[in-house]
């Protein structure tokens, strides 16, 4: 079974999708560290070189599907935003692929925000994220209201209510038989 994980920056995507696919005993791929080593790039470089948004996301979702093509039957992918769902939700029809989308807070999700450099490493700067609180939670709220509309097709709507990723991994796995079920019906 191919599990996607998708949802919004800073949700836990990757996190969570690392620990489950170790719980499943699957490999784990994350659309972003595929995006570097296919196109040899950072993913500041990426962007630069995809600046409209509708290119970058045809390009993720190509990617995506050739993840999916060229691994195998069995994997957990940390699905980066595309916000355009024409370029996935062919994907979420396959009878071998379920979608979560894992939601939470606009507050959580600030809790957990962290930034990257232009060499896509990651750090935090928690004097900078606070001086600039409204900004990034106005961002949030944008983002989480835009997905609503992207991601209508994926079933599973998974709020995480700012758990630990272990405990989202272990309830999703615990889940997983029952989501696998219903999409066969």
């Amino acid at each position: 079974m191919v599990v996607l994980i998708f949802g919004i920056t800073n949700v836990g995507k990757t996190v969570t999708g690392e620990i489950l696919a170790k719980k499943l005993g699957y490999p784990f791929f994350d659309l972003d560290d595929e995006i570097r080593k296919t196109f040899h790039m950072t993913l500041e470089e990426f962007m630069k070189k995809n600046p409209w948004l509708h290119e970058r996301y045809i390009v993720k979702g190509k990617v995506l599907r050739s993840i999916i093509e060229n691994n195998g039957e069995d994997m957990v992918i940390a699905v980066s935003p595309i916000y355009n769902a024409r370029n996935f939700n062919y994907l979420l029809k396959r009878g071998n692929v379920i979608a979560v989308e894992l939601q939470d807070t606009k507050e959580h999700i600030f809790e957990r925000l962290v930034f990257s450099d232009e060499n896509d490493q990651i750090y935090k700067d928690d004097e900078y994220k606070e001086e600039h609180r409204e900004h990034y939670l106005r961002e949030i709220q944008e983002d989480i209201q835009y997905v609503k509309g992207t991601f209508r097709a994926i079933q599973w709507k998974y709020f995480v209510d700012n758990k630990s990723p272990e405990q989202v991994a272990e309830e999703i796995a615990r889940m997983l038989p029952e989501k696998i079920r219903e999409k066969e019906r």
